[in-house]
């Protein structure tokens, strides 16, 4: 699959935009083969205005067919584009799931006028949904679900499915609802296939099923798909009415979208609207340099910090040599201990209860990390001392005490900030990705800094200092 998109790439940067564009030229194979994603990937790839046209030039039901998989901010172009039939054409048949995350990105104006495209039912459908926060499951919702009565046989229902639903990939599931469209139960398909059909739907049921509301977090509904291994789930009001189902490839875009948000988060970004390389060059840049600006005024502290033990320094030039391996260090077991505290909370290994147990660890964990990196440390001096590589002066032991002193003192610390500040975070209902690799590395460089000074005027008091 690899090699078939390389080669799809390469056809795309040949391409002789002098004469008409067929877009199914680039494919070595029918038409009625041809994935809407390998579709999407081409008009995502090929200048807006040209995508624009090739797609207002295609069918209505590739159209249809294609559009789920196109980028969001193609989406709203290529609408744009469409004559008035197409796009109402186009957005009354989309799937309602599909249709509300189209109006969920438009602006407020945007969304106005192509709210009136809709036909009555679908309009009230769309408002409703919007209605909804914009993290619920309610954005999520496909209203083309599969639904039958348990007083039916198999035989009836099969009959009663054919001629009133249409094939969707929300009707791998059926449900059983009463009179009042209450969900009862849910049924695989195969096992309408498998039992006889005369066999009643209600010898079937096992009301053992799983069910999200409507106004649950979509993070809720990612991890039920997650602890039950369901590829759709069904979402019902608080008197239980059966409103619609989510699908696994929905929730999988959700993941992936807030996944993405928390890594940009513990990189130091703010969340990027769009993908890399849809993003401007300016919306890049503003988005990057609040962190940074928050970053380089914390920084600027490791300067007063270097000031406040300026004797020191000008007593022992010989300190300043380390300063880089030593705030580094503190930075880089913070940003590790970091990173695996946000993970285990994210994953629901941890839980803020837990929190004197990961002290309890990392203080270990930090104090042979330290006890590792210190003794590297001293080492490192005792051999340059040794071969004459570098004349650290009569005082050299003291020096290499110091820093690997220091080392333990500084890595102890920088684990322990960078597992108790997510938890802190979260405790406060705060994103703890916010706690970013970058802020524990400047954190734990200017308190760093002090630890190292302060071990160094203990140690070196008399001789050096």
């Amino acid at each position: 699959m690899e090699k078939e998109a390389e080669v799809l790439q390469d056809k795309i940067r040949d391409i002789d935009w002098s004469s008409d564009f067929d877009i199914f030229s680039l494919f070595d194979k029918g038409a009625d083969k041809i994935h809407p994603a390998e579709i999407a990937e081409v008009l995502d790839s090929i200048p807006e205005d040209k995508a624009c046209v090739t797609f207002a030039n295609l069918d209505q039901d590739t159209q249809l067919w294609a559009f789920p998989y196109i980028d969001v901010q193609l989406q709203h172009q290529l609408v744009r584009h469409l004559s008035l039939n197409q796009a109402t054409t186009l957005l009354n048949n989309l799937s309602s799931d599909n249709r509300t995350s189209f109006f969920s990105d438009l602006t407020a104006l945007e969304r106005t006028v192509y709210i009136n495209y809709l036909d009555d039912e679908n309009k009230k459908e769309t408002q409703n949904f919007l209605g909804y926060s914009e993290n619920s499951v309610a954005r999520l919702i496909d209203t083309d679900y599969a639904a039958i009565t348990q007083d039916m046989t198999i035989a009836e229902a099969s009959a009663f499915l054919r001629k009133n639903f249409k094939d969707s990939e929300a009707a791998n599931v059926i449900y059983v609802i009463d009179n009042e469209g209450k969900l009862l139960d849910d049924i695989q398909v195969r096992r309408l296939v498998l039992n006889a059909p005369n066999k009643k739907i209600t010898d079937l049921m096992d009301g053992n099923f799983v069910s999200l509301l409507i106004s649950d977090t979509q993070e809720i509904a990612i991890q039920k798909f997650k602890d039950y291994d369901r590829v759709v789930i069904p979402v019902v009001n608080d008197d239980n009415l059966l409103l619609g189902v989510v699908t696994i490839d929905d929730i999988m875009d959700v993941a992936e979208q807030k996944e993405t948000e928390k890594i940009q988060k513990f990189g130091g970004v703010e969340k990027l609207d769009f993908p890399y390389v849809k993003t401007s060059l300016f919306k890049l840049t503003q988005k990057r340099a609040t962190w940074l600006i928050i970053l380089f005024l914390g920084e600027m502290l490791t300067a007063t910090a270097m000031g406040y033990f300026e004797s020191e320094i000008s007593q022992a030039v010989v300190l300043a040599l380390f300063v880089p391996l030593i705030i580094s260090s503190g930075g880089n077991s913070g940003s590790q201990a970091a990173t695996l505290i946000i993970r285990a909370l994210a994953l629901k290994e941890l839980t803020l209860r837990d929190w004197w147990f990961v002290m309890k660890r990392e203080i270990l964990s930090g104090f042979l990390l330290g006890l590792v990196l210190g003794s590297i440390g001293m080492l490192r001096i005792s051999v340059w001392q040794f071969f004459k590589w570098y004349d650290y002066g009569e005082h050299w032991f003291l020096i290499a005490l110091t820093i690997f002193l220091s080392l333990i003192g500084i890595v102890l610390w920088g684990t322990l900030s960078g597992s108790m500040i997510p938890i802190i975070l979260k405790k406060l209902k705060i994103d703890p990705a916010t706690s970013s690799a970058p802020f524990v590395a400047t954190l734990v460089d200017v308190t760093g800094l002090i630890i190292y000074f302060t071990i160094a005027a203990i140690v070196l008091n008399g001789t050096l200092l």
